[in-house]
């Protein structure tokens, strides 16, 4: 399954109508934050709140979807479908034949609340999980996207988080290690933090 990333002024682009609200994901997500470019990338990943998933059919009418059932296979998405909660990722591409393009990712709300699909007692307020970028990109702030990546660390992600510390603010800080303390308890990034 070959991967061709759609560049973010692109995505930005196909979801300039969207009016749900939306966010770059994943390591993009932490450049973003950063200011800087900083690795490499395999995939673009676009955050929506589950309630919103019809948005990504409506965005992108002619392209393919397709979710990804637990432990990981890949179906196509029938128009109308209403994912159910254990599907949490939708990959696109704008053809069979393309690569895919984007990976989109659903997470969860109760209310006004953010809720994570790791740890449902870590929540946030869902008008504090995006900053913009000077592009105007919206994109997942860096400490709700560390706590993501916090679980079964890879090295992009050890990446991820040097390039991020610098820039989290002390009340960042204190919501990150308060999240990875409750859902990990010992967490190698806390004493870093």
């Amino acid at each position: 399954m070959s991967w061709a990333p759609a560049p973010l002024p692109e995505v930005a682009e196909l979801f300039a109508h969207v009016r749900a609200p939306w966010w770059i994901a994943g390591g993009y997500a932490i450049e973003l934050a950063v200011g800087r470019p900083f690795r490499a990338h395999a995939d673009v990943d676009v955050l929506l709140l589950r309630r919103d998933q019809r948005a990504i059919q409506e965005a992108l009418p002619s392209w393919e979807w397709w979710a990804a059932d637990p432990p990981g296979t890949l179906r196509p998405w029938a128009p109308g479908e209403v994912l159910g909660d254990d599907v949490d990722d939708v990959w696109c591409r704008p053809s069979a034949s393309a690569p895919w393009r984007i990976q989109f990712m659903l997470d969860e709300t109760r209310g006004a609340e953010w809720v994570s699909r790791r740890n449902p007692a870590v929540r946030r307020e869902t008008t504090q999980l995006g900053g913009v970028s000077p592009e105007g990109l919206p994109y997942l702030v860096p400490e709700v996207q560390l706590f993501a990546k916090a679980h079964d660390t890879r090295p992009k992600d050890e990446q991820d988080f040097a390039a991020a510390l610098p820039v989290l603010g002390a009340a960042q800080r204190r919501w990150l290690a308060e999240a990875l303390e409750t859902t990990y308890g010992p967490h190698p990034w806390l004493g870093r933090l």
